[in-house]
């Protein structure tokens, strides 16, 4: 593995960006609950990044839903399924760690669920915020709370489109 990383400028904090031969593996923020060892992360290397910085840029800006980037998480063989369960939500949508369990064949791993959650090495490419508590309650997230919040908002429509002006 030859990574090397960045660090974006975000309208929620500085961004780091891991990239292994042009595949990002880690995307996260300033105490990061699961941040690996920075020494990890290898040089630094601000060349290389154009794609994934443009996509955040676009997406912060409200004109991205979907990112298109080469991207790998490493993790076990049921954090890899639940992060394949993350990347089935809609963007501007939610889902709760029960949904996710029920979806995995076992609604009592809602909290198993959780903790594979907070383990995505992707945020905001593997949309974790997207994951809540029961009945929409806004819970624990890797980059903190406020940014959760800020990262769903971002993702809801104007209010004349949620028909929320008369």
């Amino acid at each position: 593995m030859t990574a090397t990383h960045t660090v974006l400028d975000s309208p929620i904090g500085d961004l780091t960006v891991v990239a292994d031969d042009g595949v990002v593996i880690g995307l996260y923020f300033p105490q990061h609950w699961t941040r690996p060892d920075p020494g990890t992360f290898g040089e630094r290397a601000d060349e290389g990044f154009d794609t994934v910085a443009t996509q955040l840029e676009e997406y912060f800006a409200g004109t991205r839903e979907l990112f298109d980037l080469p991207t790998r998480a490493d993790g076990n063989p049921f954090q890899l399924r639940v992060w394949e369960q993350i990347r089935q939500i809609p963007y501007g949508r939610t889902a709760t760690y029960g949904a996710l369990a029920t979806a995995l064949g076992d609604p009592s791993l809602a909290r198993t669920v959780g903790t594979a959650v907070g383990s995505n090495p992707l945020s905001i490419l593997t949309a974790c915020h997207r994951v809540v508590g029961k009945n929409g309650a806004l819970t624990g997230y890797a980059g903190g709370l406020e940014r959760k919040q800020h990262l769903l908002d971002l993702e809801q429509p104007p209010p004349q489109e949620r028909g929320l002006l008369w």
